[in-house]
């Protein structure tokens, strides 16, 4: 007679005691994502037994090892996010985007210039505004000065004009026997420099330490220029009779180019829409305009542009594109590393505006061109060509490739 089957007495069972069937205990297992493999030959997949092994009471299995919670296989971290936007934030946005429906009310059609300004004074950078006479470049700065609550001073740059005219000089006093400082007009938050291509470059220069190390120094003393500071210059395309270039290393100190176009035809009839009903440029507060930020928003807003971040591949897309600038043959002179800190300054300020606390390559190129496009100078033949700054940017961004 054939002995009915015995397994192996388990580890935990004491010698010559009889080995009792473990009581099996359900183990709650969280639900995987993996699709279920086919059950192992070793163990049973449930508490019923199979129907090939001997009947109830013959047949002790081995008891089972402890099993803990199922853990799925160790996913990689997930990657960390860019901080959700917060509350002061949206609210600092909201303010400087208010500064474009104030501008609005004096200004029209000129949207893309408010924003440019408003980036470079995020960025602590000056603007080369370009425009023929008569789209509003003065009372464009004008305005944004009274929806901002800052000093503005124009000067009007001349053949005659002296550096001691823009930043002030010493002045003898006969009743003290003293010489006091009077200050310039660029002891101001918004400076206009009306035509600057129209003086000579003794008197350009004269900016060139205001605008980098924001102080202008006379007789030894360096005086420390308002904060917010920021140059606006302007000059005419079209008529270069009489006029002094800029440099290239003046032209470098300019965090944009801002390109003012003559307006559409329905944003030229609003103009004269509103001068018929009575509008006055000289008189702002007729007009509605009043402060909506000052600066203590613009130095808040500021510190929040300064949290965006930058990833390791967008940096590479930066230099990529302001590399290319250096070797295309329509070019004698490509962007410098200047340049690229720019770009990325500017791109901050623009996802900071756009809502986002990270850059994209598509803010990369939004502000390629007003950040580039006078930091380039075009080879005599490219010019005989009809190549321009704008198109060489344009092939350039074509031909970097963009991370993904």
């Amino acid at each position: 007679m054939t002995e009915p089957y015995q397994p192996e007495p388990t580890p935990a069972a004491a010698p010559g005691q009889p080995v009792s069937e473990p009581v099996s205990q359900p183990v709650e297992q969280p639900a995987s994502p993996v699709a279920p493999q086919a059950p192992s030959s070793d163990l049973p997949p449930s508490d019923a037994p199979p129907s090939n092994l001997p009947p109830s009471g013959t047949f002790t299995p081995e008891p089972e090892p402890a099993v803990g919670p199922y853990e799925p296989h160790a996913a990689p971290p997930a990657p960390v996010g860019p901080p959700p936007q917060s509350a002061l934030s949206a609210e600092l946005r909201q303010r400087l985007g208010g500064v474009r429906t104030e501008v609005a009310k004096a200004v029209v059609g000129q949207d893309a210039a408010v924003t440019g300004l408003v980036i470079a004074l995020l960025c602590r950078g000056h603007v080369l505004l370009e425009g023929v006479p008569g789209v509003a470049k003065t009372l464009l700065v004008r305005t944004l000065s009274g929806a901002l609550d800052l000093g503005t001073k124009r000067v009007q740059f001349t053949p005659d004009l002296m550096p001691g005219d823009v930043t002030g000089s010493l002045v003898y006093d006969a009743r003290t026997a003293e010489f006091s400082f009077r200050e310039g007009p660029v002891f101001t938050n918004l400076l206009l420099a009306d035509e600057i291509n129209r003086t000579p470059p003794k008197t350009q220069a004269s900016l060139l330490e205001a605008m980098e190390e924001r102080q202008v120094s006379v007789d030894g003393v360096s005086r420390p220029l308002p904060d917010p500071f920021l140059v606006i210059a302007t000059q005419n395309p079209v008529e270069y009779e009489g006029t002094y270039p800029l440099p290239e290393a003046q032209l470098d100190r300019f965090l944009l180019k801002l390109l003012l176009p003559l307006p559409e035809r329905h944003d030229e009839i609003e103009v004269l829409s509103r001068h018929s009903g009575g509008f006055d440029p000289r008189n702002l507060a007729a007009a509605g305009v009043g402060p909506v930020a000052d600066a203590t928003v613009l130095e808040s807003a500021r510190a929040e542009v300064a949290k965006v971040q930058v990833s390791p591949e967008v940096l590479g897309y930066i230099v990529d594109v302001c590399r290319a600038t250096r070797q295309s043959p329509s070019l004698s002179l490509g962007v410098s590393p200047r340049g690229a800190t720019a770009l990325l300054a500017t791109s901050r300020a623009w996802a900071w505006l756009s809502g986002r606390t990270y850059v994209t390559p598509d803010d990369v190129k939004a502000l390629a061109h007003p950040t580039l496009r006078h930091r380039v100078q075009l080879r005599p033949e490219a010019e005989l060509e009809g190549v321009n700054a704008e198109t060489v940017l344009d092939t350039v961004l074509a031909s970097v490739p963009v991370p993904r």
